[in-house]
């Protein structure tokens, strides 16, 4: 299985959607970045199958200023989830520009978003940079497991390897 997911993504989950637009509105009068990722449309009470867009990857160590920003690719997450990509226009324009094209190669959809970050002030594209639609979908994106431990499960942890070290008792 590759990277990015093959499937059909039908919608984005509008609580991704406005993550991504208060980023981008944050980041000014930079471009935001990042990377988009969706579940299967079965998880949802969606009777359509294909993806739905729940998540907005923020990659670390991504560099921007107000024409182009730039994602450090050994930080890219090897992630079967993913769907494309994100990021903004400081200056308002919502069509991609020639860099963007080629950053477009990867996923199946890719959003644009311009100043001044309103609900309407975003365009998603397809890998050729045609716009598509994206309908924005009222799901509750399910919750992320890869954390799936609590702090006492961590405490735990450190009172058996303290005491495989130490012996019962402590120090």
């Amino acid at each position: 299985m590759g990277l990015f997911r093959s499937g059909e993504v039908i919608g984005i989950a509008r609580s991704a959607l406005d993550f991504a637009l208060a980023a981008s509105e944050e980041t000014h009068p930079r471009e935001y970045m990042g990377l988009l990722r969706g579940d299967k449309a079965s998880k949802f009470d969606v009777e359509e199958r294909g993806t739905i867009i729940t998540d907005v990857l923020v990659i670390p160590g991504t560099e921007s200023n107000s024409v182009s920003a730039t994602v450090k690719t050994s930080m890219i997450p090897n992630d079967h989830t993913a769907a494309g990509s994100v990021h903004s226009h400081p200056n308002g324009v919502l069509q991609p520009s020639d860099e963007d094209l080629i950053t477009f190669n990867k996923g199946s959809v890719h959003i644009i978003i311009g100043a001044p970050y309103g609900q309407h002030d975003w365009q998603a594209f397809d890998r050729k940079g045609e716009p598509r639609e994206l309908r924005v979908l009222d799901v509750d994106p399910p919750e992320d497991t890869f954390f799936d431990f609590s702090q006492a499960d961590i405490d735990e942890e450190l009172r058996k390897e303290r005491d495989a070290q130490w012996g019962e008792g402590g120090y």
